[in-house]
Parts: C-alpha cells; structure tokens; sequence
C-alpha cells in the first residue's frame, strides 16, 4: 500500500485550526478540576469548541464544511488532549457525528444542518422498534451518550428490520434532544468531564427520512438518495475505520502529556528515604523516561500507519475492506490503547504518592485514560482475538 501525500489535499487552514485547538485545550485545562467535580466541561468550554466550528468541519461542503486532511485531523484532536482529555474526546465526537447526517435524505440534511445545534450519538444497537405507519416507534435507554447535554439531536443504536429491507439490519434512528429523557448517571472513573449520561426514550416516532442505515453504509453503500456530493470525503472512505480513528489521537495526546509531567517532577523530585538523593539521577528513573519516550514514538508511528491507509482509502475510493485489512486497524487501535494505559499506571507508579493526590494533573491524567481505554471499539482483548482470527482467514469482529 502506498500513499501518494503529494496527492493529499492540505488542510489551507491547518495552523489556524490547529492554534483553535490549543485554545479549546487550554480553556478546559484551566477548568480540569471543576469539570471533574461536575461531571461535565463548564458551558464556557463548550461554546469555545463551537466558537472553533470543529463541529462543522467535515460536513459537506454545500453545508460549511472543507477539505480536512486526517493527518491535521488526528494533530487537533491531541492538541486538544495534551490539555484536556475530555475535551479533546467531546471535540472529536462534535465533529464526527455531523458525517452520518450526510448519509440521508436531502429534507433530512437541510433540516439538522441548519438547525445549528451539536449532536450525539451512541451506536450501541439497545433499542427496541415497531413500525408505525410510514415509520417507526424507539424506546429504550441507551448510556454513555457523549455531549448530550450540549447536544439538540441524538442518534441511538437499533437492530431492526425495515420496510425497504429483507433481513433486521443495524441503524442510528435519529430524534430532537426534547423527545427524550436524559438520566443523570455520569458518574465514572475518568473522562468526566463528557458529561456522558443516559438518555431515556419512550415510544417516540421516527421518520423514515432520520434513519442513518448503519449496515447498508459499512457494506459500502452511499447516500438514500441521488441529490448529493459527490466528492465529498467520507463518501470514499471504510466508514466505521474512518470513525474511529480519532480515538488514539485522544490516548495519545494524553500520554504525551504524561510524560511530560513525568520528566518534571522527576527533575525537581528530593527522595528523602533515599538518602535526599535528586531523582533525575537515579538509574531506575532515567530508564523509564527513556523507555516512555520511545513507546510514544512507536505510538505516533502506529497512528501515522493507520492515517495513512485511510487516506489511501480515500484517494483510490475504497468503502470496504476485506476482513484482513480491517482488523488490522482495529489491532491498532486496541494496541494504542493498551500501552497508553500500562504507560499511564506505570507514570503513576514511578512518582510515587506525591501524585496520587485527587485533582492533580497526574491523577487525572491517568484516569482519563484508563477510562478512555474501556471503549468497545479499542478494547484490547477483542482487537487481537480478532485480528488473529483475520490473519488465519476467519470472520473478524462484526462491526470493529
């Protein structure tokens, strides 16, 4: 496989949105321990996120969006996390859930396009369905939904069998914030600053123009209807790898941060029972800094691997992959995810119960991280079973 990046489309404005992106960080870092204390990012953070207009960067162009290559994309994403993992996470998710809103039906697209608001979405396939006429009714309670208390549209995770379809089939349906209920249950380890409670829906009509067809969209197919843009980006791209690239960038730009914290502590750092020697002489010490400097640079490596392929989707118009080729991006992800995690303990660890202390950077760090590492679509253990599967010539995970 290789990348022509000097067919790339630069990013024309990516200094621009890269200093953006530091100024999101920078404001939520600012409020790292409040959000922490809340359960949410203060609004202020949040309108400085929408001030950015990530969210709108990879619309369709004909709606606000641009050309946006994934190289500058997964660079904002750690900036943003080299400060606030949470915002950083809530960033990414703004803007990646606009892209399923180019998938439907034109009336659809106009409508939640220009209403303005941010959405959220959680793919988790929990709800249950009936028809209703030309549509469907949607209940259930879906958690961990991401920005919704920020959001005005939802789009939650169903398995059904539509009217235009032979088989059930794995579908976003698509609602107002004011038809549903959010239960307050964010009450996690880490990344709580996302503020990712509940929402609770009650037998609430869906349209069959809101419905993203998840299924039909991983199988390769395009938009529902003729009327759209042709050229736009995530039309050619393995949607659910292109998804989820973001995630390691999050994982990454945390770490990053990590070992930052953890070079200066330890170069300031008095051991008292060691007989009030400077840690940053000690043997011990310089080889876990080193030995972390390294793993970060096989990290960006592995991450730059994954940009890679999926630009290279882009330019040659790969939608699917064989099963192989995709499991390999999920061993990826899982693989980043794993080692962001052990780094962390082991940062925690080495500094030993001056960084245990609840709302310093360190801990805080750390426990964003490990909590970010739970997501189903990096775990760690099903990304190896499955990409070992792969490499034998057996079906690999279903959707990751």
């Amino acid at each position: 496989m290789v990348v022509n990046l000097l067919e790339v489309k630069k990013t024309p404005n990516k200094e621009e949105l890269l200093m953006r992106a530091k100024e999101v960080g920078l404001l939520a870092e600012k409020y790292a321990l409040k959000a922490d204390q809340d359960s949410k990012l203060p609004d202020e953070v949040i309108e400085k996120i929408k001030e950015a207009g990530f969210h709108k960067l990879l619309r369709p162009k004909e709606y606000g969006g641009q050309d946006l290559d994934y190289f500058t994309f997964g660079e904002m994403i750690r900036t943003i996390a080299n400060h606030s993992i949470a915002a950083a996470w809530l960033s990414y998710f703004f803007v990646i859930h606009e892209t399923w809103v180019a998938f439907l039906p034109k009336e659809s697209r106009d409508e939640l396009y220009g209403h303005g608001g941010l959405m959220a979405d959680v793919f988790a396939p929990v709800g249950k369905v009936t028809e209703d006429g030309e549509g469907y009714r949607l209940s259930g309670q879906w958690n961990f939904c991401s920005g919704v208390l920020w959001s005005d549209w939802i789009g939650l995770g169903a398995i059904t069998k539509l009217k235009d379809g032979t088989e059930p089939e794995y579908c976003l349906f698509i609602l107002n914030k004011e038809e549903a209920e959010i239960v307050h249950n964010w009450d996690a380890m880490g990344l709580r600053g996302s503020g990712s409670n509940a929402v609770k829906v009650d037998n609430v009509y869906i349209p069959p123009n809101r419905i993203f067809h998840a299924t039909r969209v991983i199988k390769g197919e395009g938009p529902v209807d003729s009327n759209f843009e042709p050229d736009y980006q995530i039309f050619n791209v393995p949607y659910i790898p292109w998804f989820l690239m973001g995630f390691q960038f999050i994982q990454i730009g945390g770490i990053e941060r990590l070992i930052d914290i953890f070079q200066e502590k330890t170069q300031n750092r008095i051991r008292i029972f060691n007989n009030n020697a400077n840690e940053k002489e000690a043997a011990s010490s310089q080889r876990v800094l080193a030995e972390l400097k390294l793993q970060l640079s096989s990290l960006k490596g592995l991450a730059n691997d994954y940009v890679e392929r999926i630009t290279y989707y882009q330019q040659n118009r790969i939608r699917t992959l064989d099963e192989e080729e995709r499991e390999r991006l999920f061993g990826i992800r899982g693989h980043i995810s794993k080692t962001t995690s052990e780094m962390a303990l082991r940062i925690l660890l080495t500094l030993g119960g001056n960084s245990v202390f609840k709302g310093q950077p360190t801990e805080l760090f750390v426990r964003d991280i490990m909590t970010a590492a739970s997501h189903p679509t990096h775990h760690y253990e099903d990304a190896m079973a499955s990409y070992g599967k792969s490499i034998f010539g057996f079906k690999g995970n279903p959707i990751w």
